[in-house]
C-alpha cells in the first residue's frame, strides 16, 4: 500500500507517518510547514519508503507526480487557537480549497480519503458527552469560527464528493490529543502547562478552571486513524476519536505540577470567547465499529510528554 499524508510534518501527521511505516506502508508526506516542522520527520528522511514534498494543499496537486495512492490522510490544518487564528483566511482556505484539492486527487487516483475533523464542530455543546448525531452549537461569527466552520464545511465537501463522484471517504472527529512533538508555543493546554511548570513560570488558567477537557495520548489517537482507514467501505463516519475520561482544567494543572515537581503558581485570566465549557466524546461508535478504545492512562502519557519537553526546552 501507499499513503499520502497531508500535514506530515505536524504533531499528529508525523506520528501517523511513523505508524504507517511501522505497518509497512509506503508514505508520501506533504506539508507547507506553516505550523509543521521538518524536525518532526527528520528521522524518516533516510527511509527509502518515505518521501516528502513541501507543498501547500491550497495549490493544485500534480496527480502524475504523486504516483500511485491507495489512501489519503488529510491532517493539514492549523489546529490550535493561537495558530488557526493567526490568519483566519488561511485556515478557511485550507479547509475548503485544500480539502477539495485532496478530494480531486483521491478521485483521480481512485484512492480513499480520511479527513481529520475535530470536536470543535460541536462548538460549546449543549449535549454531553458529545455524540456524532449532535449538530453542534457553533458561533459562526466568533473568533474561533474560521476553524469550527472550516472543519464543518470540510465534512460537507467530503460527503458531496462521495455522493457525486463515489469517492471513498472516512471522517474522524478528533478530541484533545497530546504527546511528544507538540509545539510548546501553540497554546494547547497540556503543552502549555508542561512548559510553564518546567520553567517554574505561573500556570495560566483561563476562566475559573472548572471547564472540562478529555485528553487522548497521540499513540492511541493514531491507532484510531489507522483502524478507521482500514474499516469497511460502507462505514464513512463521522466517528469520534478521543479519551472519554474527563478532567477539569484545574485537575490537569494539578497533575502536571505534581509530575514535574514544579513550584509554579497558578494565575487566572479571562476565558476567551466561545471557549467550550465541557468537552467529552461518546466513543460508543468507535468501540463498536473499529474495536477502538484509548489504552494509555494520562499519567503515563503525560510522563512521556514531560520527558520530550525537557529535551526541547533544555
Amino acid at each position: 500500500m501507499r499513503a499520502l499524508v497531508a500535514g506530515a510534518a505536524g504533531f499528529l501527521g508525523s506520528h501517523l507517518c511513523d505508524r504507517l511505516r511501522r505497518d509497512g506502508i509506503d508514505v508520501l508526506g506533504l506539508d507547507n510547514l506553516y505550523t509543521g516542522s521538518r524536525d518532526n520527520i527528520a528521522h524518516l528522511e533516510a527511509d527509502p519508503h518515505f518521501s516528502f514534498f513541501e507543498h501547500d494543499i491550497t495549490r493544485p496537486i500534480d496527480a502524475a507526480a504523486a504516483g500511485a495512492l491507495d489512501v489519503i490522510f488529510n491532517m493539514a490544518c492549523p489546529a490550535a487557537p493561537l495558530t488557526y487564528r493567526r490568519d483566519p483566511l488561511v485556515t478557511l482556505e485550507t479547509n475548503y480549497v485544500g480539502v477539495r484539492n485532496l478530494l480531486e486527487l483521491a478521485r483521480a487516483k481512485g484512492a480513499a480519503m480520511l479527513q481529520a475533523s475535530t470536536s470543535e464542530v460541536y462548538g460549546d455543546p449543549t449535549v454531553h458527552p458529545q455524540v456524532e448525531t449532535y449538530w453542534g452549537n457553533v458561533n459562526c461569527f466568533g473568533e474561533r469560527s474560521c476553524y469550527d466552520e472550516g472543519k464543518r464545511i470540510a465534512e460537507t465537501l467530503m460527503l458531496e464528493y462521495a455522493r457525486r463522484y463515489g469517492v471513498r471517504i472516512k471522517i474522524v472527529r478528533i478530541f484533545n490529543t497530546y504527546g511528544p512533538r507538540m509545539d510548546p508555543e501553540d497554546g494547547r493546554i497540556i503543552a502549555t502547562f508542561i512548559v510553564q511548570a518546567l520553567r517554574d513560570e505561573p500556570i495560566t488558567i483561563f476562566g475559573d478552571g472548572t471547564q472540562t477537557r478529555s485528553f487522548c495520548y497521540v499513540d492511541d489517537l493514531v491507532d484510531g486513524l489507522v483502524r478507521m482507514a482500514a474499516s469497511e467501505p460502507a462505514f464513512t463516519g463521522p466517528v469520534n476519536l478521543g479519551n472519554p475520561n474527563e478532567f477539569t482544567v484545574l485537575e490537569a494543572a494539578r497533575i502536571i505540577k505534581e509530575m514535574t515537581g514544579s513550584n509554579s503558581a497558578t494565575v487566572f485570566k479571562a476565558l476567551p470567547s466561545d471557549d467550550p465549557k465541557k468537552r467529552k466524546p461518546d466513543i460508543s461508535l468507535a468501540e463498536s465499529k473499529l474495536g477502538w478504545r484509548p489504552r494509555v492512562p494520562i499519567e503515563q502519557g503525560v510522563a512521556r510528554t514531560i520527558e520530550y519537553f525537557r529535551g526541547v526546552i533544555g
